[in-house]
């Protein structure tokens, strides 16, 4: 689905990945972990395309055709969906609009009709019961006055709405108490499935018990230095980054 063949990127003259290598198939859930300043974010930015960021070296293929010229609207019409570290708050904008344009907005790319008013009630009916959320909710200015587990939350429900192929989920975890995140997790579990994969960019091990993923890898300076299963997150979380940068200083 997703490959990344020796991604190297930079936001203005400063180079944050070195040679990114990734693959990521239907069905899997993959976890990026790694310092401060490893490139994490950087990485679903230049997934997703944000401008910001100038791709120097390699590329980026999904489903087999270079993102190289498609812009982030582009890119989001074909299936690639990202949950940012901080959700922006759109006062005057509900949750039932926006998600209404973007899905026929979606949909109008794809050349299909759009979704009919009775289909859309019964598809925000279907995953607001799915993943717990009070039908107040849709009718709220899209995260105005939200707490930080709401916002978290509703951006769940956008994904499960707009259901992607390929959904980055950017330090969702970040801020949350144990019970949100929880909440969240629970939401994406429901999600997943054989047909689309998840991306989960975290520093901590914590939410990694909850959303289990089929490989961690960890970035430093840049790079994945090291792969393997939960079990790596697991280690992380007890002995911390200095090991992994003893085995890049002795490469």
């Amino acid at each position: 689905m997703l490959e990344i063949k020796n991604i190297h990127a930079r936001i203005d003259d400063k180079t944050i990945l070195n040679g990114i290598n990734l693959s990521i198939n239907p069905g899997e859930v993959h976890a990026i972990m790694g310092p401060n300043g490893s490139g994490k974010s950087t990485l679903a930015s230049v997934i997703t395309g944000k401008e910001d960021y100038e791709i120097t070296k390699g590329e980026i293929l999904f489903e087999k055709e270079s993102l190289e010229d498609v812009s982030p609207e582009e890119r989001a019409h074909k299936g690639i969906f990202m949950s940012f570290q901080y959700p922006i708050e759109i006062p005057g904008v509900t949750t039932t609009n926006f998600l209404k344009t973007a899905i026929n907005e979606t949909r109008k790319a794809r050349g299909e009709k759009e979704m009919g008013a009775k289909e859309m009630l019964m598809m925000l009916r279907e995953k607001s019961k799915m993943l717990e959320i009070d039908s107040k909710f849709l009718s709220r200015s899209i995260n105005d006055g939200f707490s930080g587990g709401e916002k978290k939350r509703n951006e769940i429900f956008q994904m499960a709405m707009l259901n992607p192929k390929l959904a980055i989920l950017d330090e969702t975890d970040s801020g949350l108490d144990i019970d949100a995140m929880k909440i969240v997790a629970n939401g994406v579990n429901k999600i997943r499935d054989n047909h689309n994969a998840i991306l989960v960019i975290t520093h901590y091990q914590r939410l990694l018990e909850y959303i289990v993923p089929d490989y961690v890898h960890i970035l430093f300076d840049g790079k994945v230095v090291k792969s393997g299963d939960k079990n790596l997150a697991l280690k992380l979380e007890k002995e911390g980054y200095d090991w992994i940068k003893e085995e890049v200083k002795n490469k």
